[in-house]
């Protein structure tokens, strides 16, 4: 028994002995457990708040890319006030702005050192942004010259290009880069998250087998107990800092989303202004122009009206008196139809008919009526070079041009004075004068020692129905019409004054090289008639007119000079009048007509009947074509008297027969 009792013993030590290893084994490995997930949730948690980092810094270059594009947006806004203006408040604003957006671009690269992609995007936007900068530069530095119209010309030169769109595409792409950066850290810091929550719910599961085995191994329970409880407070604290930061964060992003709505109005309020102004100076040009030509077309239908109306009454007792009343009233119309030219000549839409002109010897030939419209008191004094160029202009808008400066001349200097008239040869360079290309010029220059002009008046002298002269003495028109004139014929004008001194006008027209005065023949332009010549070539023409008040007056006009005139208001009517009956020598028509325009009809008529003559009568080519398109043909400008339709008539019959004479 006692043998047994003795090898009972140790037999029953081994099951405790084994009960203690597996304790210590299961409580190590339990101790493992717990730190190793005691780790993973310091590193989860330490790349949450790296990825809250990282979010942060992408939500500032997603403020700067919007910050960017305000600066940018507002420098635009300021150059365009710029031009317009010419005040040194719009270009130390545009100036500013512009220099903010770099400085902010700057900023932004910084922010996106640490990925190489979002660096090569901003690297490329500094690069568009510099190209843009230097467009608006151009535009600026006319402004800052008081170039004017120069300066509006290199705006909108810069609106046309796509550097502006370039760089809200370089811009919307870094947006676009940084908010798939950001969707990528928020899912990354929420994969984190995720792990930690998962890390927790293992840990409290650890947590209640050690406490299970705590029962059984009251030490070892307590231990693993009391592990659990600090795991879980520092659980707890991780996820209340967690929280915070989210909340943080949150509070952050409201603000940038409530500072960029603010931004937003702010700039939509701003450009609800810009606009209305715009507007406002339209509105107040349109009234300017309109209240000035209502003003003057009413004082010559005053006298067209009236002298109409007295030669009615004076017709049967007083014929002389009525004929007297008739002239007036034609007078009238006629300064109608001059301050209508020049209205035409200024919105470039009076067609002009250049030729090969030697402005030297133009003027040469102007100078007795020169001398005649300015008045004996006045010395004219005149320069010309030795050997004279040639300008490729309209000869009637360049002899226009000369006599309103110097009748402008005439009224400053108070009908006594010096008058210069000087014709120079010169070669300009790139933006010398205004926007005139580099080049060979010739320059016409009115000088006067008159009072000369303010100041304050030199912005506006070339805009229409604007004059320093007294009420009654001019239309604002002459300055205004030179001005069409001269840009219409490629070249540019130039005014300096100094009050008490004089003025001094120049007009810049390109040099025709190669051309002579014998080399081009001026085209048919009839309107300076006085006198009704007797026909020469009674015959039959086609009268193509689609207002049955000026075709009346026409073929009433036609009859009286001796001619059988045949009346139409279309071209397809023509057409199928000549197809029908034939044996017409002229065909008379409008330019602009509904449906077949004149300039159709005589290329369809120059197929169909060569040998027939066309003669044009317009008043506004518009939109039914060039005077090139005209095909060289005579041309007789709205309104005309009987005399200038005679003339025209002429002209065109004998260039039909010399055509019948050459096929012969």
């Amino acid at each position: 028994m006692a043998d047994e009792t003795s090898t009972g013993a140790p037999d029953a030590s081994e099951p405790a002995a084994w009960q203690g290893r597996w304790a210590s084994a299961v409580a190590l490995v339990g101790a493992i457990i717990l730190i190793g997930l005691l780790t993973l949730v310091t590193l989860t948690n330490r790349d949450r708040d790296a990825a809250l980092a990282l979010e942060r810094n992408v939500y500032e270059s997603m403020h700067l890319v919007r910050a960017v594009d305000g600066s940018i947006a507002r420098a635009e806004a300021a150059m365009g006030r710029y031009v317009l203006d010419l005040t040194r408040e719009s270009g130390t604003f545009y100036y500013q702005e512009w220099r903010r957006a770099g400085h902010q671009i700057g900023q932004l690269r910084d922010l996106v050192r640490d990925d190489p992609e979002q660096v090569e995007r901003v690297d490329q936007l500094r690069q568009l942004f510099n190209r843009r900068g230097e467009e608006l530069a151009r535009a600026a530095t006319a402004a800052s010259r008081r170039e004017g119209m120069a300066g509006i010309g290199l705006f909108y030169s810069a609106a046309q290009s796509d550097a502006l769109e370039l760089l809200q595409a370089q811009l919307d792409a870094i947006e676009r880069a940084g908010r798939e950066t950001l969707n990528q850290r928020v899912r990354a810091r929420q994969a984190a998250a995720d792990r930690a929550d998962r890390f927790m719910q293992w840990l409290g599961w650890v947590a209640v087998a050690i406490s299970l085995l705590a029962i059984v191994l009251s030490y070892w329970a307590y231990r693993a107990f009391a592990e659990g409880r600090i795991a879980r407070s520092r659980a707890d604290l991780e996820a209340e800092r967690s929280s915070e930061l989210e909340r943080a964060v949150s509070e952050r992003t409201k603000e940038l989303s409530t500072a960029n709505e603010r931004l937003q109005a702010e700039m939509a309020e701003r450009a609800a202004a810009e606009e209305k102004l715009r507007q406002v100076q339209k509105m107040e040009a349109v009234g300017q122009l309109t209240g000035g030509i209502a003003h003057d077309f009413n004082n010559m239908l005053a006298v067209v009206v009236g002298g109409l109306d007295l030669a009615k009454r004076r017709l049967r007792t007083s014929p002389r008196e009525a004929e007297a009343h008739i002239d007036s009233a034609l007078e009238g119309a006629t300064r109608a139809s001059a301050l209508t030219r020049r209205l035409l000549t200024f919105a470039r839409a009076e067609p002009l008919l250049p030729e090969a002109i030697a402005p030297s010897t133009l003027v040469n030939d102007m100078l007795e009526l020169i001398d005649r419209t300015i008045g004996e008191r006045i010395r004219v004094h005149t320069s010309f070079p030795d050997e004279p160029w040639h300008v490729w202009a309209d000869q009637n808008g360049l002899e226009n041009a000369i006599l309103n400066l110097c009748v402008n001349a005439r009224d400053a200097m108070e009908e006594t004075g010096d008058l210069t008239i000087e014709v120079a040869n010169v070669t300009l360079g790139e933006g010398e004068v205004g926007s005139l290309d580099a080049g060979e010029y010739v320059r016409v220059t009115v000088a006067d020692t008159g009072r000369g002009i303010a100041p304050e008046h030199l912005q506006r002298v070339f805009e229409p129905f604007f004059t320093t002269k007294p009420v009654g003495k001019g239309t604002g028109l002459g300055l205004s019409q030179i001005f069409g004139f001269a840009r219409q014929s490629g070249g540019d004008i130039t005014l300096q004054s100094e009050l008490g001194r004089g003025t001094s006008v120049s007009i810049y027209l390109p040099r025709a090289v190669g051309v002579t005065s014998s080399s081009s023949a001026p085209r048919g332009v009839f309107g300076h008639a006085e006198e009704v010549q007797p026909a020469l070539h009674s015959g039959r023409i086609l009268v193509v007119e689609d207002d049955p008040r000026v075709s009346r007056s026409t073929v009433s006009a036609l009859q009286e000079l001796g001619h059988r005139p045949h009346a139409v208001s279309s071209g397809a009517e023509a057409l199928q009048v000549l197809a029908e009956e034939g044996g017409f020598d002229l065909v008379i028509t409008d330019v602009v007509m509904p449906n077949m325009t004149g300039v159709e009809l005589a290329r369809e008529v120059g197929r169909t009947y060569p040998g027939l003559g066309i003669l044009f009568v317009t008043g506004y080519v518009g939109e039914a074509g060039t005077l090139d398109e005209l095909g060289g043909r005579p041309v007789l400008r709205k309104p005309f008297t009987v005399a200038q339709l005679a003339a025209a008539v002429e002209t065109a019959m004998a260039r039909r027969d010399g055509y019948d004479a050459a096929a012969e």
